[in-house]
């Protein structure tokens, strides 16, 4: 890849795949938007030549940034919205569409609730590796740590979503 063009057709073909990514790791759609932007510039800014991979470039970009923005929401101790009862839940599920939508939607709320959970590292490799199937090779260079560790860090975020037994 060496044009700026390249670049930009490559970005364009994977942007959905890195907003989804972007969105399972940050649990909000602006919080994702931004975070492409970011990654975007990041991108305009490295050394083309030495990419191999371009997707795979691009996603580790995108979860590096999405990383360092959970980490500096641990430390402002932000607390994501989570709606309460009767602000649009799942009350009225039914074939029809606009039903399906809210179920969607609150399993998506459920499903960042669970990854709350996580430490930003745990996050990084259970959305990459469990939700998206990336090799925990590739998963390691993102969270900069070995395939062991690597593995170890999905291990354990399995072990939060799983949550304790039923005779816990």
């Amino acid at each position: 890849m060496t044009s700026d063009d390249d670049l930009s057709a490559r970005f364009t073909a994977e942007r959905d795949h890195l907003r989804a990514v972007a969105f399972r790791m940050l649990g909000s759609a602006a919080e994702a938007d931004d975070a492409l932007q970011e990654a975007w510039l990041r991108a305009q800014r490295a050394d083309r030549a030495a990419i191999a991979n371009p997707a795979a470039w691009l996603t580790t970009v995108t979860s590096r940034v999405c990383l360092d923005r959970l980490r500096a929401r641990r430390r402002r101790a932000e607390v994501p919205l989570v709606p309460g009862p009767g602000d649009g839940g799942a009350e009225a599920i039914g074939p029809e569409p606009e039903a399906e939508a809210v179920l969607v939607e609150s399993v998506g709320r459920a499903l960042l609730v669970v990854l709350d959970r996580l430490t930003p590292a745990q996050r990084v490799a259970f959305v990459l590796h469990d939700l998206f199937a990336v090799p925990f090779e590739e998963v390691a260079t993102v969270v900069d740590r070995s395939v062991v560790a690597t593995k170890k860090l999905a291990s354990r975020a399995r072990a939060r979503v799983d949550g304790p037994g039923p005779d816990a």
